[in-house]
């Protein structure tokens, strides 16, 4: 029909640029030109999403956060406070940019160049429609894990070049964190790409479309552990460790204000984001909903998807406290990681045994996510047991309300002896200083 034309079918927009790249080249335009052009349509049309969605979900966040909390957010700029975002970002703009007098200077402006431009970058290889993506690597998946690991020396870059002890500490712990959970994002990643059979996010999405299954529901044990690394990489409750404000001041980027600072928070902002779209496609079948999509254009399929998947994000951070650093680090070495090794191996051995004995795949899937998932919560159970939590091993020594007014009751660790605990606090103490 003449309305669905391809120039200007909605469903997908790359339809239009195609359409306009073939009129340049009937217009005799060398071949750079077309490339050019659809490189800068492409990067500004992502540049121009990320800021506009960055400005909404910094005021949705503040006002779900706050129903959360029986608060009432922002509600004072402009109508139920939705130009916050913009009066804020004025006021970074507007504030003095103070550099210490002991640091580095060319580094310490570097700093939040290189740690805001990666998770822009991450945007170019996420296919947003089937013709909608602005560099089609065949190597996308490793892009992903080589442009992420870009953060870490733009962290210790931040904090060591201020030239703050409480920067540089926090810079330390930030780091530590990154590389501990890298590494579980890299099995995560792993066992999506044996699936698939290719490193290409329109592959992987393809192959999801292909064979009508979100690789979610393949891999239960992988999404958990790349949505919590995730949550480390973008610095979000309940992990933000390096901005422990009680501890550390306020992580690596303490001496950083106004626009400098407003770089860090835009970056993390925007690695939300980035986490939230490579969860999507590698997950949630991207723009593909079990041909949905033939309908409802891919593109607003994928930003649906995206924005939930940050929702979950927003919904922990108003809900859950903050861990210690031990914790954390704990949870990725003795936990995630073990974890994640033995679920890549089984993942291997599945796919192999899929191959070998040519299985349909309305067979194969379905045993696969029934494995996957028994395996997902009894390794979790099981692994959780065994290291001591949830059977009272870690239970130490603690002091016990009780009803009777003026009594202490403690409640001893498992094979430790009861000793004075259930006597009235006062008594206790008449016998300590010899009165009774």
């Amino acid at each position: 029909m003449t309305f669905l034309a391809p120039w200007y079918d909605l469903r997908d927009l790359g339809n239009a640029v195609q359409a306009l790249l073939d009129r340049i080249r009937d217009w005799g335009a060398p071949d750079w030109v077309p490339y050019a052009v659809s490189s800068l349509i492409g990067a500004v049309g992502i540049l121009l999403w990320v800021v506009l969605s960055v400005l909404a979900f910094i005021w949705i966040e503040r006002r779900v956060v706050a129903l959360m909390q029986n608060r009432i957010g922002p509600n004072r700029v402009g109508p139920a406070g939705l130009l916050q975002p913009v009066a804020d970002a004025l006021k970074l703009l507007l504030k003095e940019p103070i550099t210490p007098r002991d640091a580095d200077r060319i580094l310490f402006w570097m700093a939040p160049i290189v740690i805001f431009i990666p998770t822009l970058v991450i945007f170019a290889v996420i296919p947003f429609g089937g013709r909608m993506v602005l560099a089609d690597l065949n190597v996308g998946v490793l892009f992903l894990i080589a442009i992420a690991t870009i953060n870490t020396p733009a962290v210790f870059l931040a904090g060591w070049s201020s030239n703050n002890k409480y920067a540089l500490l926090g810079a330390m712990r930030t780091i530590a964190m990154l590389i501990s959970y890298e590494v579980v994002q890299v099995l995560a990643l792993l066992a999506v790409v044996l699936f698939a059979g290719s490193m290409r996010l329109g592959d992987i999405v393809a192959w999801q479309q292909h064979y009508n299954v979100w690789i979610v529901f393949l891999q239960p044990l992988g999404i958990l552990a790349y949505i919590i690394s995730g949550a480390v990489e973008i610095n979000r409750s309940p992990t933000d460790i390096s901005e422990a404000e009680s501890e550390i001041v306020a992580g690596y980027h303490t001496e950083y204000g106004g626009i400098k600072f407003g770089f860090f928070y835009q970056a993390e902002y925007m690695a939300g984001f980035a986490i939230a779209a490579i969860i999507t496609t590698l997950y949630l079948g991207g723009y593909t909903a079990w041909g949905l999509e033939k309908w409802v254009p891919g593109w607003a399929l994928f930003l649906g998807k995206l924005y939930a998947v940050f929702f979950i994000y927003i919904w922990s951070r108003g809900t859950l406290p903050r861990l210690r650093i031990d914790q954390l680090m704990s949870f990725a070495w003795k936990f995630l990681l073990p974890l994640s090794l033995v679920n890549v191996a089984l993942v291997g051995a599945e796919v192999l045994v899929w191959d070998e004995t040519g299985v349909s795949a309305n067979v194969a899937l379905p045993i696969i996510g029934a494995v996957n998932l028994v395996f997902c919560l009894v390794a979790v159970v099981a692994w959780a047991r065994l290291l001591g939590h949830g059977a009272g091993r870690q239970r130490g020594r603690r002091a016990l309300l009780t009803k009777e007014v003026g009594v202490i009751h403690f409640e001893p660790a498992e094979g430790a002896s009861p000793g004075p605990a259930g006597i009235p606090a006062a008594q206790a103490l008449r016998r300590r200083s010899g009165q009774a």
